[in-house]
């Protein structure tokens, strides 16, 4: 955002939260996670190992509940960085972006690695 000021781009980052889209529906990552599980070579999936994948998998189903199916939320972010007159810097949509990783960005590393 800041390199490209000195061109005279003005850049909005919107970092949206969890949203019900085929990025987040989790008989599309489950099935994408194992493709890639099955691809790599013996040493890298026993260096993971099997708990490693099933909690991964585990945590992929969990995430359907928490993801948003108003996509408005985003495209209103959009629009107005688009259209406004002063666009603001960033744009964070959805409640968890808000109320979670928003307030995450301004914790020391260590404390946003212990959540």
């Amino acid at each position: 955002r800041l390199e490209m000021r000195h061109f005279g781009v003005r850049v909005s980052i919107i970092e949206p939260g969890y949203f019900s889209t085929d990025v987040t529906n989790p008989q599309l990552l489950e099935r994408n996670v194992r493709r890639v599980w099955e691809r790599l070579p013996e040493e890298a999936r026993e260096s993971y190992g099997e708990i490693f994948l099933r909690a991964f998998l585990k945590s992929v189903q969990k995430l359907e509940g928490s993801c948003s199916s108003n996509l408005s939320l985003v495209t209103d972010c959009m629009e107005h960085a688009l259209t406004s007159c002063h666009p603001r810097d960033r744009y964070s949509a959805g409640w968890d972006a808000k109320l979670f990783f928003l307030p995450l960005s301004y914790l020391p590393s260590a404390w946003v690695d212990a959540v």
